[in-house]
């Protein structure tokens, strides 16, 4: 539809406001902040959503890694071996051998439930994920034997700081599995010292997970010479089956493999539905906005019907009476989107500033890590999803004016005049 510069000077006059037309102007004014608020809001929602997803993702599998392999019924014997053969494998980046199991954790009078998980020296510094976040202490001390000082445990920060413990304190873990003597089962416990504190940026994590060489953890937990689980990197994450085929082919039948997303299926899925849900429901804010545009241009030519009828006896042919009134009313949707579509991505690249900001203001916790899993808020902006969202503001903007606009030029001038 080409408009000419006649048309636009008209329907950007009707746009503005007059002291008799003041209350339809209002109408336009709470249409355009109306599908500004929900372009905005949608491109923010979901950006927060890709950042939950993103985040949460990579620090699952940097913690957990993308493949975790099991003996179909007993420890991993001959782990070596099993490492080297998955490690040949074409699309993996690294195999981990570890030893993990569930303990309790005592200090200074406190105790506390967690996963500690016993992995070589070498592969933990090769972990990016906890040796990139050491917030006290050092790996240097993380070595089998320890420094003469007893052997290191590495704790997450969040439990340290629940029990207020610090780099250098001796803590001791009991196991669930006790030892059976003649005068009945006792409880399995070894004392070790805290090497350095990690603070991976999730909550369950921090709060929970301990490290020890895997020396120590062999021997707290009797599995001399074997394991309870291999950790598998691969390339390209999305593609683990294929990997998980290999592996499984090249380790046979007396193993156990299991993926992140069987891992994890429940929670990404409760993410992704979430996802859609928002989405749906917040796109009903740019459909009000747009109902707020058509019941506004209706009002517009029932109040321009005079005016209209004197365009029409001077020439004006009813093609440029509809391209007034649509440009008038699809104007305010495309500023509104605009609008939106640049308050959105500027909240979504600072939304941690405003977010910190808003927390000091108010002297509350905005997002709690106990509540929420991390320890900031992430947004990642997605330009596919905002094209989308982009896209379905500015139809609903072409729609909403075009019956406003087809009303007012099927308007017959004579029955507008006749009681003039």
């Amino acid at each position: 539809m080409i408009f000419g510069p006649f048309e636009r000077l008209v329907a950007m006059r009707y746009l503005r406001a007059r002291r008799q037309e003041g209350f339809i102007s209002v109408i336009a004014a709470f249409s355009f902040l109306g599908i500004a608020l929900g372009v905005a809001t949608l491109i923010i929602v979901m950006a927060v959503m890709n950042g939950f997803r993103v985040e949460l993702l990579s620090r699952i599998l940097g913690v957990n890694g993308h493949l975790s392999v099991y003996g179909a019924s007993r420890p991993i014997e001959d782990y070596p071996d099993v490492v080297a053969r998955i490690r040949a494998l074409e699309g993996v980046v690294s195999a981990t051998a570890h030893v993990e199991g569930q303990v309790m954790v005592t200090a200074k009078g406190t105790a506390s439930g967690g996963m500690i998980r016993g992995v070589l020296p070498e592969d933990l510094r090769a972990r990016d994920l906890i040796a990139g976040n050491i917030v006290a202490g050092s790996l240097d001390d993380f070595v089998a034997g320890g420094t003469g000082r007893g052997e290191p445990i590495l704790l997450g920060s969040r439990l340290a700081q629940r029990m207020r413990l610090r780099v250098g304190d001796g803590i001791t873990v009991v196991s669930p599995q006790g030892t059976t003597t003649v005068v009945g089962t006792v409880p399995r416990l070894k004392t070790y010292r805290i090497a350095g504190l990690f603070e991976v940026g999730m909550f369950e994590y921090d709060n929970s997970f301990l490290y020890v060489p895997l020396s120590a953890a062999q021997l707290f937990f009797r599995l001399p010479e074997r394991v309870n689980a291999v950790e598998v990197f691969v390339a390209d994450p999305d593609n683990v089956s294929l990997i998980k085929q290999q592996i499984a082919a090249a380790l046979g039948a007396d193993f156990r493999i299991l993926d992140w997303q069987q891992s994890n299926s429940s929670f990404f899925n409760a993410i992704q539905v979430e996802r859609n849900v928002m989405f749906l429901i917040l796109s009903l804010i740019i459909l009000v906005a747009a109902f707020n545009i058509l019941s506004g241009q209706i009002m517009l030519v029932k109040d321009k019907g005079r005016d209209i009828a004197i365009l029409r006896t001077m020439g004006a042919t009813r093609g440029m009476i509809l391209r007034i009134f649509f440009a008038s009313g699809a104007s305010i949707g495309i500023a509104g989107t605009l609008a939106g579509f640049a308050l959105g991505l500027m909240f979504s690249a600072n939304i941690e500033t405003i977010r910190a900001v808003l927390q000091s203001l108010t002297g509350t916790e905005l997002f709690s890590a106990e509540i929420y899993f991390l320890s900031q808020l992430p947004a990642v902006i997605d330009p596919i999803e905002v094209a989308q969202v982009t896209s379905m503001a500015l139809f609903w903007s072409f729609i909403a004016p075009i019956i406003p606009a087809w009303r007012a030029a099927r308007l017959d001038p004579v029955e507008a005049l006749r009681y003039e």
